[in-house]
């Protein structure tokens, strides 16, 4: 685990680092024998949007239509029914985040600090940035906000690019090159600060209130390493995330407190509905927890040494993609197979999603596909 942090942390100072020391050999994945397609699913359609790379990508979700970016500046807002575009434009530069949208106005962040806002695939405004981004920005209720990797959150008018408001927060050195959490809850923005989820005002920014799920530990910077990552689970009030390479926990956004918190050893978000909650964690297994108190209900692993985005919880299934292009559908209830799909080989690159009863997924090389239940 320690080795992984230092890894990734030092992709967040300097851009680049292997997990595996060049003496070493990779794990290799148990094989996962022959497919039994207990669930039917059938590909309904593809699309390209073009490389993602490592840019850290949401697919973001607003009724029949999904919006998401390629790592050299091209969005799109594309019709989940069909897979064609409902608009697409070519900023011509590279990005370091996106998408956030919603579900008029869309919002990236370029590799040279700028907040990008565009309406119907047209710029509307763009301001610069004084610090690198990683998380989407978030577009919600007529404004833009931004979590910035030097632990500031800013808000900016979503027609004028006006900025309304900015709050600076302490935190370690070191920061992750993924994204972390920024989400609306109520009337409450919610963001994740080092290991600790916070409620802020939307209007001025100012703290509501405060939640540790994992704390920074350790003798150096690397060793004390912790950030709430993305995707998240919310519940009504009940808001579940992971803190990197730390745990896994619950709070009650209405009294800004933690219901609960299970050491977990994963780097991707987790997902889930009011009975439980799914994580995969860096050796892939997969681990489902009980909501309301945080009892482990199972851990599979079936997909152990596969490097596993973050799950999306899909009606009876469990869904995560991996490093190899591969698209699992695991059981709910005990993480047994229930159907796998392939895409192009590149690695998933993002967490699935789901749009107008459609599985959308995309592939580091830029494929989208939409897969439907038979």
């Amino acid at each position: 685990m320690l080795r992984s942090a230092v890894c990734v942390a030092l992709v967040a100072a300097l851009g680049g680092c292997s997990l595996w020391n060049s003496g070493s050999s990779k794990p290799v994945p148990a094989d996962l024998g022959a497919n039994v397609a207990v669930l039917g699913v059938r590909q309904a359609w593809t699309a390209r949007i073009g490389s993602v790379g490592n840019l850290p990508l949401d697919v973001h979700v607003a009724g029949n239509v999904v919006t998401l970016a390629s790592a050299d500046g091209v969005v799109a807002a594309i019709d989940a029914r069909t897979g064609g575009d409902v608009w697409r434009t070519a900023l011509a530069e590279p990005l370091s985040a996106g998408v956030g949208s919603d579900g008029k106005a869309a919002a990236v962040v370029s590799r040279a600090n700028a907040l990008i806002v565009l309406d119907g695939g047209r710029e509307r405004w763009r301001q610069p940035l004084a610090a690198q981004v990683f998380t989407p920005p978030l577009v919600a209720g007529g404004r833009v906000f931004v979590l910035s990797a030097d632990r500031s959150v800013a808000a900016y008018d979503a027609a004028t690019g006006r900025k309304l408001w900015n709050q600076q927060r302490p935190g370690e050195p070191l920061v992750l090159r993924q994204a972390g959490v920024l989400m609306p809850v109520g009337d409450t923005l919610v963001v994740g600060f080092s290991g600790r989820m916070v409620g802020m005002n939307p209007d001025n920014g100012s703290v509501r209130w405060e939640a540790p799920l994992a704390s920074p530990r350790g003798t150096n910077d690397v060793e004390r390493l912790v950030e709430l990552v993305g995707r998240t689970s919310r519940v009504g009030d009940s808001v579940c995330a992971r803190a990197f390479q730390a745990a896994v926990g619950c709070v009650n956004t209405a009294r800004g407190a933690v219901a609960w918190s299970q050491p977990a050893s994963g780097a991707e978000g987790i997902h889930g509905d009011g009975d439980a909650v799914f994580g995969t964690e860096s050796n892939g297994s997969i681990v489902a927890w009980n909501r309301a108190n945080g009892t482990r209900l199972w851990a599979s692993d079936r997909l152990k040494h596969r490097k596993l985005t973050a799950p999306l919880l899909l009606g009876r299934s469990v869904v995560v993609g991996d490093d190899s292009g591969l698209v699992h559908l695991l059981s709910r209830t005990d993480g047994s197979p229930l159907n796998r799909m392939a895409t192009d080989g590149s690695g998933i690159a993002a967490a699935p999603a789901v749009a107008a009863d459609t599985l959308v997924v995309v592939t580091r090389n830029g494929a989208i596909y939409g897969f439907r239940p038979e």
